[in-house]
């Protein structure tokens, strides 16, 4: 499928050339006769025909031809070693095969096709990122669904029947023995049969213990992410475009405000999303409180979180160094504090990059934002079901309950708003007197939470949950204000937005940094993560070019 193929594809490029083969990267030769008399090549969209070169494999095989595989000569491609542009390229072909799920060629190739070729189909063009969407959305099927059995009280009243109790065992050991599968071990099964007929098994157990050592799981997981993200989002709103990803050989340390850039709203933000929904499952769910079916059941989810969340960061070099986390923070908040304007690019200010991210919504269909309004709908579940928990409803089933919690969003919004006119009449000229405003409506606002807290009897725990319900509430108002954003300009509702905007994400940038803080101060992580990201001679290079550099800034090698 791709030009330069490597021993591990070998084997299956071999297998799927008798029956179906689409060549996927630059084409090595054409038969021109074949195609100029069948009507070319070209195409005349940009978008759809993002991945230009599988479209022609696409129209040989519907006009009778073929794709072969002939083992000339075998070669290493070079390709970005760095992270940030693996991850350009994944999306750049995430978008792409979202593309070719739109398109009429594979429409028209899957009613001709047979069933066993369909099989093989399915494997060389848009199953796999098919396959990798429908694995996270079930992820979210699964937590919103023990989200909806807790906090309605379902869970609780099926684990009170005797019979769920005498057969929990048989589900403990039905469960036990899923989660090994999990792990990815049917995933990982290909990849070592294919090393074993080319070097031995002995060499494939090997090089799998090794690859799990390097934490190659952690960059799969985090790459599925990336492949999920864009795949979807090019099916819901279109959109697709060339990423530049380059071909030198580039190790550098990306600065924390780039990497926030490029994965927030493909990562981070969805894995904060799945760790609020374990925390809220932990915290109110009953079923596997006493057992390690909890363990079984989530471990694998914790795993995705933690990759979604740090993978960016463990294989980003030099990014647990003192000073370069110094560095890193100082232009974060500058990138956070600068206001955008005409003519600013992303890398320099927070709303240019903002408003840019919402690109695709712009474009889109009103069916899109239609379903985006309604996916977006899903965060009201936590402000609904954790209210009717605290102590303050004293166990009232009362629709007011829930109406005087969004008082408290409310009350935010308001905030916000007075915060934004503060930013426009003395954000400028009258640092002092912004300041003093931020003060005085900050004190405000906890002494009436205070009072909040003190009349209705409200518990630290108390508190902690109203924190994990209210957040998902105002991201749903978030997202629904960005869907709408055309009607909500034309009030003076979108300051308040932004304004919403913005805070979320320095409360997700302080969450993503304090753990990244925390390990440099301890100088052997950074050590470790040189040692495990390059190889012996490079991480001596490294050394001894920090030594020769003195004070120039020695984290980027091109």
């Amino acid at each position: 499928m791709e030009r330069g193929s490597t021993n591990v594809r070998k084997v299956g490029q071999s297998t799927l050339a008798w029956m179906v083969r689409f060549h996927y990267g630059h084409p090595d030769i054409f038969d021109r006769l074949f195609h100029i008399t069948r009507g070319g090549i070209s195409k005349a969209s940009k978008t759809i025909n993002l991945s230009e070169d599988i479209f022609s494999g696409f129209n040989s095989t519907m006009r009778e031809g073929n794709i072969t595989h002939h083992e000339y000569m075998q070669v290493g491609k070079g390709r970005d070693v760095g992270m940030n542009q693996i991850s350009s390229f994944e999306a750049k072909v995430a978008n792409g095969n979202g593309e070719q799920t739109l398109s009429r060629d594979i429409y028209r190739l899957g009613r001709r096709f047979d069933f066993y070729r369909m099989l093989s189909f399915y494997f060389t063009t848009v199953g796999f990122y098919f396959s990798s969407m429908v694995t996270v959305l079930t992820v979210y099927v699964f937590l919103y669904g023990r989200l909806y059995l807790v906090m309605s009280g379902l869970e609780k009243s099926i684990l009170l029947d005797p019979r769920i109790k005498e057969d929990i065992k048989p589900l403990e050991n039905a469960l036990a023995s899923q989660s090994v599968f999990q792990l990815g071990l049917l995933l990982v099964l290909p990849m070592v049969m294919e090393v074993g007929l080319e070097k031995g098994f002995r060499t494939a157990l090997g090089e799998f213990i090794i690859m799990q050592l390097q934490l190659a799981s952690v960059f799969f997981t985090f790459q599925l992410g990336t492949k999920t993200h864009y795949y979807g989002r090019t099916i819901l709103h279109g959109g697709a475009k060339y990423r530049p990803t380059g071909r030198g050989f580039v190790v550098y340390h990306a600065k924390f405000a780039d990497n926030y850039r490029m994965y927030s709203r493909s990562h981070f933000v969805k894995g904060l999303e799945l760790l609020i929904l374990l925390v809220v499952y932990l915290a109110y769910g009953k079923s596997y409180r006493s057992t390690s079916l909890y363990l079984f059941v989530t471990f694998s989810i914790w795993f995705l979180v933690a990759s979604w969340l740090f993978a960016p960061f463990i294989f980003n070099p030099s990014c647990f160094e003192w000073q370069k986390t110094v560095d890193d923070w100082t232009d974060w908040r500058k990138w956070m504090g600068n206001r955008g304007g005409i003519g600013m690019s992303v890398d320099q200010s927070w709303e240019a990059w903002w408003i840019g991210e919402q690109e695709h919504l712009r474009k889109t269909s009103i069916r899109a934002l239609v379903l985006e309004i309604l996916l977006s709908l899903r965060f009201l579940i936590y402000q609904y079901g954790i209210v009717y928990h605290l102590n303050i409803a004293r166990r009232s089933t009362s629709i007011l309950v829930y109406g005087l919690s969004w008082l408290v969003m409310l009350t935010v919004l308001v905030v916000l708003k007075m915060v934004s006119i503060g930013r426009q009449k003395f954000g400028t000229d009258l640092q002092l007197m912004f300041r003093i405003l931020k003060g005085l409506l900050f004190l405000g606002f906890i002494s009436v939470m205070s009072v909040l807290f003190v009349v209705c009897s409200l518990t630290i725990s108390d508190v902690f949950a109203s924190i994990l319900g209210f957040l998902p509430t105002g991201w749903c108002i978030l997202l629904i204000g960005q869907a709408c954003a055309p009607l909500i300009k034309k009030t003076t509702l979108w300051d308040s937005i932004m304004e919403l905007g913005r805070a979320y994400d320095n409360i997700m940038g302080l969450v993503l940094f304090l753990p990244i803080g925390f390990l440099s101060w301890f100088p052997f992580v950074s050590e470790f993560q040189t040692r495990l990201l390059f190889n012996q001679a490079f991480s001596r290079g490294l050394q001894i070019s920090r030594i020769l550099a003195g004070q120039k800034d020695i984290g980027e090698f091109e």
